[in-house]
């Protein structure tokens, strides 16, 4: 039996609307993009871990991951809730959940993630969600549940009433460049140290303007780092409860 790691879809948003899309991002409040646990974002932007295994890290520094201290993402975000592109967006989502063969349950999506990677950004490996009861959101309860200092919720934690209990299943990017606006910055797959074939896959499929890639939201990726230009993306995640 044979598992897909992604389906993607190429060039089926127009041009114009993913122009509309940036120009909606860029005009939104953009943040600096953060991560939880032990990935989170370092103020000592000295040791990037980009395109780099934590093994190959630690080897190379001869230390562990906590006194390296990386920082594992440098791109800017803003949030998007625009109904015209989860209308755009979702027959894709359950096409490729069908085609694939995933066959998924969910029946929630969050917040499109509107992300710049400007030249040398870049998001090192990590998974957008686990599988089980360990990775549902939680109900956020002010006074008690804990924050970040940037007021940030604590990851797992969530305000909205229809994502308590539920895991992230599938994860959306959408590339929304003009072909040659930006060189490096590809979506990179890790499909572990037992896979038959190389373990390591780059999808360039995706590069055409308008293009979608749809994946489990368990997957190893990343995004590698930006060498020219600047990469605008959109990321989407669909919610159910979890895996049994």
């Amino acid at each position: 039996m044979i598992f897909n790691p992604y389906w993607y879809f190429q060039s089926v948003l127009t041009p114009d609307e993913c122009n509309k899309i940036i120009d909606l991002g860029l005009n939104k409040d953009m943040k600096e993009a953060v991560t939880h646990g032990n990935n989170e974002k370092s103020d000592d932007k000295t040791i990037p871990q980009a395109d780099t295994t934590v093994e190959e890290l630690q080897k190379k520094e001869g230390k562990n991951l906590e006194e390296i201290n990386p920082y594992i993402r440098d791109s800017k975000v803003s949030w998007l809730n625009d109904q015209w592109i989860y209308d755009r967006v979702w027959p894709y989502l359950n096409l490729a959940n069908r085609d694939a063969g995933w066959k998924y349950n969910f029946d929630h999506a969050e917040s499109f993630q509107f992300t710049t990677y400007k030249d040398g950004g870049f998001y090192g490996w990590h998974q957008d969600s686990g599988t089980d009861h360990h990775a549902t959101y939680r109900r956020f309860i002010p006074g008690i549940s804990r924050t970040k200092q940037n007021g940030q919720l604590e990851k797992g934690y969530t305000t909205a009433d229809k994502f308590i209990g539920k895991v992230r299943k599938l994860s959306v990017t959408i590339n929304l460049n003009k072909p040659g606006e930006y060189e490096g910055g590809n979506l990179k797959f890790d499909y572990g140290p037992h896979t038959p074939g190389e373990r390591y896959h780059e999808c360039i499929e995706i590069r055409p303007q308008g293009s979608i890639i749809v994946f489990p939201s368990f997957m190893y990726h990343q995004v590698t780092p930006v060498t020219k230009g600047t990469r605008y993306s959109l990321v989407l995640w669909a919610l159910g409860e979890p895996f049994k």
